[in-house]
């Protein structure tokens, strides 16, 4: 077991970080070692940045938990990054004699981490920026496109800053010899949903969430000097919180487009899941609907994780 990974993931308002805090305290309790958590949210690394991104960073309590609040908004983190800086979390937690857990559904941090990309560092490139600078955005994304015909990151479409940093990237990488992952055995459990029950769970979090005050979040962010169309380009509810507080949404329209918006996006992470089992990831589906605490120990018992 020294080199097990235990994953929990599945779609935005599954359950994941409460199912990964009660098998992490269960597991704990169990064998003695004690487990962590990583998360694989690929905004839940910003300080600042809590009722937007979901942290819930009551449920842990006690509980060790890693890759939240490691930047300041505002930060280029990348994937390469998070892959980094989640390797030094698991050699940490092994090096104490304990046992890692990543929880989330960032399906790219997922994929990184679980089937170990080989990635590389590639440092800014004035020379290129200056380029770049003065090209459409149709251009941008054309390039792009020729350099990664098999686009995973819809994110680095998400505003020009993302856009020419990937070409950087995807430019800048060709010829490195990428990094080897380092040994790890995952067993991966997904929760699922039936759709409507989904469904009513995300407009559910979203009301809880506007009453615990995303919008003020987002003004406070705003206020502190962030760009508006930085904070918007780090996810549906600060993209649709940016254009309301800027007096381009009424209220209503407001709220129908961000929930419809995080609906699909939902619908998205259990395609790329998909993706991911045709890739020969093997996930255990447990329902969302039942126990899923009991139902996560008496997968790991059928599939003899666990004795």
């Amino acid at each position: 077991m020294n080199n097990a990974l235990l994953v929990i993931l599945g779609p935005t308002a599954s359950g994941k970080t409460r199912l990964g805090v009660a098998l992490a305290r269960y597991m704990t309790a169990r064998d003695g070692r004690g487990w962590e958590i990583l998360s694989a949210d690929s905004r839940q690394v910003f300080r600042g940045m809590d009722i937007g991104t979901g942290k819930d960073l009551a449920e842990y309590g006690s509980l060790p938990y890693h890759l939240i609040d490691i930047c300041d908004p505002g930060y280029s983190f990348s994937v390469y990054e998070f892959q980094h800086r989640f390797y030094q979390a698991v050699a940490d937690i092994q090096g104490r004699g304990r046992l890692p857990m990543l929880v989330g559904g960032s399906g790219l941090y997922l994929d990184a981490a679980v089937r170990g990309y080989l990635l590389q560092p590639v440092a800014e490139n004035p020379a290129l920026r200056a380029e770049l600078a003065g090209w459409a955005w149709a251009d941008l994304e054309a390039r792009l496109r020729r350099l990664r015909p098999a686009l995973h990151n819809r994110t680095d479409l998400d505003c020009r800053e993302r856009l020419v940093r990937a070409i950087e990237i995807a430019e800048g990488s060709a010829n490195q010899a990428p990094r080897p992952a380092p040994p790890l055995t995952p067993f991966i459990m997904g929760i699922r949903w039936e759709r409507s029950l989904l469904r009513q769970r995300i407009t559910a979090r979203l009301e809880a969430r506007l009453q615990a005050g995303l919008l003020a979040e987002v003004e406070g962010l705003l206020g502190g000097g962030l760009a508006m169309e930085r904070l918007a380009a780090y996810g549906l509810e600060y993209r649709f919180a940016c254009r309301y507080l800027a007096g381009e949404l009424s209220w209503e329209a407001f709220f129908a487009g961000l929930n419809r918006a995080i609906h699909q996006f939902a619908k998205r992470q259990e395609t790329w899941f998909r993706h991911m089992e045709r890739q020969g990831v093997v996930i255990h589906w447990l329902d969302g609907a039942a126990d899923p605490l009991e139902a996560a120990v008496a997968c790991l018992q059928r599939e003899k994780f666990l004795p």
